[in-house]
């Protein structure tokens, strides 16, 4: 009933054309902190911008509030992940695409041919493309040419921006590649909550094992943990991860069952996977996050 109420708001508001701006400036709100830390590298102080989801929401399972509708609605552009990541969103999204605005889904302008395939999503396809820096990238790149698109005075800001940003993700890949090649690649097996590191897996020769698989919508069972802390002992896994916004029980209970058959694991650390970290710290943006994570897996692996 509530999702009901939800939806007919948005119809109901976006029924009425709004295109108005605080303070001359763009209002722009996001789904995930990352979109968010991306859109503020490159908006800068040239727009007003909301994000509805902060640090350790899950967005598999965000749903919209009534208070995000008038966010939304006095949005002149909303930038979300898109290829079902935000899979509670999707109606709310669709019904506004078929009013007034199209909310921008920046995983959708990826080359499908180049994605990771999962049964999991509507889309067919892995949502977190967030953790292949050249898809982030593109993602910059995105959100500079819809910026400069709705407010052609700044764009000259909004490009100079972007190539200040991009630099930056540039110089990170750099360093993330050359921490990585520290580490044997036979050690190179990561195991964690669930599969939210197949890109990452793929971009930096990483075998991914994910004990909820791709979507936290989805349980791990009894015969999963099993089937798991048998892999882990098989192939002399050191370390598993827990990640910051799902629950720890799950990588608990595998560990709990690895130490049931006479072997040791343990819990590298917490990793950020679906939300970057809290406000104000190197993990609360986009590089910080990457930068940890990847210094917390290889420390703990190695």
């Amino acid at each position: 009933m509530k999702k009901r109420i939800v939806l007919i708001l948005i119809i109901a508001c976006f029924s009425c054309k709004n295109e108005t701006k605080s303070n001359g400036k763009l209002n722009i709100v996001t789904t995930t902190s990352m979109i968010t830390d991306l859109v503020k590298n490159i908006g800068g102080d040239y727009v007003n911008l909301q994000g509805l989801m902060g640090s350790g929401v899950d967005p598999h399972l965000y749903k919209a509030s009534e208070g995000d509708v008038t966010k939304l609605v006095e949005a002149n552009v909303i930038f979300y992940n898109g290829l079902h990541l935000e899979g509670k969103l999707v109606d709310v999204f669709e019904k506004m695409g078929s009013a007034t605005k199209t909310p921008i889904a920046l995983g959708e302008e990826l080359d499908k041919n180049a994605l990771i395939g999962s049964d999991y999503f509507a889309s067919n396809y892995d949502p977190h493309v967030w953790f292949d820096i050249s898809y982030f990238k593109q993602f910059a790149s995105k959100v500079a040419q819809v910026l400069s698109e709705n407010d052609p005075a700044n764009a000259e800001n909004y490009k100079s921006n972007a190539e200040t940003y991009l630099n930056e993700l540039e110089a990170l890949q750099s360093k993330i590649k050359a921490t990585i090649e520290t580490l044997p690649k036979e050690k190179r097996i990561l195991v964690t909550a669930h599969d939210a590191f197949n890109y990452f897996g793929k971009a930096y020769d990483f075998e991914v094992v994910g004990l909820q698989g791709i979507s936290t919508a989805t349980e791990a069972g009894v015969q999963d943990v099993q089937n798991l802390s048998a892999f882990i002992i098989e192939k002399d896994i050191k370390a598993i991860f827990v990640e910051s916004s799902v629950p720890k029980r799950t990588i608990e209970a595998l560990q709990a069952a690895v130490k049931s058959k006479g072997h040791d694991v343990e819990i590298g650390g917490t990793l950020y996977s679906d939300a970057l970290g809290s406000a104000g710290t190197a993990e609360g943006t986009y590089i910080g996050m990457f930068e940890y994570n990847v210094n917390t897996i290889v420390g703990a692996l190695k």
